[in-house]
């Protein structure tokens, strides 16, 4: 079989499957990763579809039953015929008959949406257990896939299993949203010919997942795709919202009504902040739910500083989740010009600082990169003073501490007597917490840069937007 090599940005998790491809011993395999960040379509490239078999569970489905008869016909798609099975021990039994059949060197088996199989008391886990450990494991001409959306599933019941999967997984591919770099050589693949200011703007919206890019139409203009994308009638992201967290979480009402809160709370909040919702408790149950969320990358966990021991300052950091909360759920309108109409009212204002924030701290590394600090050991912090806040703090092992302010604007961005006032006093407060052997650096990241004027001093270095597309 002829691995394919083609793929924007995918380049290690393409290594890592043909590593495994390639292994003299069966291997087992797990990607995963949130809907529709392109899991499928980069297994189903690597191996330009030929597999010895594939099959997707049915997403949403309950019944064993109706599972196991998806599965049946799945079989009978690459040859063998056979009834329903009763259960999944039947059933991977079935497909081992596909498997002796085929004539390929190394048999790829490729099962999508696997969760989705794991029904109440359906035995699906230990039939797995037994598929591998009692017949493909001691083969050496098997490759299993296994993929799924549902990254809190994949956790606890395949990379934390006690029973016959404990530490089997030979490669576990967590498949990331594309970075804005990518997205932009994403839209040179696709025609596009957007500015940057524009890409970023465009980020903001869908973040870095790759079915949201393939949507979009190069004869419209951002704010146009927009429109078309969320605010048409019958537009293909419409209900994207609860499709979204429904493939994520068997049960995703507790989920939501946390990121809904995040959603309103720029700043983010605390643990016992969110244990105050309604509907929820100050439990372990609740930690599990944040731990499932920061493993979907659509809540992101920061030490506070000074006060540590006040725990982890929790904001939404999934870019679409956010522009669903602050600007589709609350629009209420039939206008399908929506977005267009929109971009100047003060809700669309409000909204574009914390977007942009949340695409500076997605991208720390290309921050770093243009700081010159790569190299240089840091911590990354988020800074709760008595009377202020900053999203961003790195903590830096040369004894520097930068203090990162992220402003959202289309040009020059153009500092006020009340930003000088704010950093005057995040300063002096801070230096009470850092001592006197650390310096204290200001560091605007911004879209232009910073206007001349009476406080453009007030800095001493700077990220533009461009240095987040490296």
């Amino acid at each position: 079989m002829k691995i394919q090599a083609m793929l924007i940005g995918r380049e290690e998790e393409q290594y890592r499957i043909r590593k495994a491809y390639e292994d003299e011993y069966s291997q087992f395999v797990v990607v995963y990763g949130r809907r529709r960040v392109g899991k499928t379509f980069l297994v189903r490239e690597t191996f330009d579809d030929s597999f010895c078999f594939q099959h997707s569970g049915l997403l949403g489905e309950k019944s064993c039953r109706k599972q196991l008869e998806a599965f049946r016909i799945s079989l009978k798609d690459y040859g063998h015929v056979c009834d329903t099975p009763r259960n999944w021990l039947e059933a991977f039994d079935e497909l081992k008959e596909v498997i002796k059949s085929s004539s390929e060197g190394k048999k790829v088996i490729f099962i999508d949406e696997i969760a989705s199989m794991d029904t109440g008391k359906s035995g699906f886990v230990p039939a797995l257990e037994h598929f591998w450990n009692g017949w493909c494991s001691s083969r050496k001409d098997i490759l299993l896939v296994i993929c799924s959306s549902a990254t809190s599933w994949i956790i606890r019941k395949v990379f934390r299993n006690k029973g016959g999967l404990h530490n089997r997984v030979a490669a576990k591919i967590h498949v990331h949203p594309f970075t804005l770099g990518e997205c932009e050589q994403f839209l040179h693949y696709k025609g596009i010919t957007w500015s940057r200011y524009q890409i970023l703007s465009m980020y903001m919206v869908l973040g870095g997942v790759a079915y949201y890019w393939s949507l979009l139409d190069r004869r419209l203009s951002p704010s146009q795709n927009i429109d078309q994308l969320f605010f048409y009638p019958d537009a293909e992201l419409s209900d994207e919202f609860s499709e979204l967290y429904s493939s994520l979480f068997k049960n995703p009402e507790p989920y939501i009504k946390i990121i809904s809160a995040l959603g309103g709370k720029a700043e983010g909040l605390t643990r016992s902040k969110i244990a105050e919702i309604d509907g929820l408790d100050d439990s372990g149950t609740l930690t599990n739910k944040l731990e499932d969320l920061e493993r979907c990358e659509v809540v992101g966990a920061y030490p506070s500083y000074p006060n540590k021991k006040k725990g982890s300052i929790y904001k939404l950091m999934d870019s679409y989740s956010l522009f669903y909360l602050r600007c589709i759920a609350s629009s209420n309108s039939a206008d399908k010009d929506f977005w267009s109409h929109s971009q100047s009212l003060p809700f669309a204002i409000s909204w574009s600082g914390p977007a942009f924030e949340i695409v500076c701290l997605q991208h720390i590394d290309k921050i770093k990169e243009s700081l010159g600090i790569s190299g240089v050991l840091t911590r990354e912090w988020m800074w709760m003073g008595d009377d202020s806040q900053i999203d961003l703090m790195i903590e830096r092992m040369d004894k520097v501490v930068n203090i990162c302010i992220m402003k959202w604007s289309q040009d020059a961005y153009d500092m006020t007597r009340e930003d000088h006032r704010h950093l005057i006093s995040h300063i002096e407060e801070m230096s009470k917490s850092v001592g006197p052997k650390t310096s204290i650096q200001v560091t605007m990241i911004t879209v232009q840069g910073v206007k001349l004027g009476a406080y453009s001093d007030d800095y001493q270095t700077e990220v533009l937007a461009d240095a987040l597309f490296r």
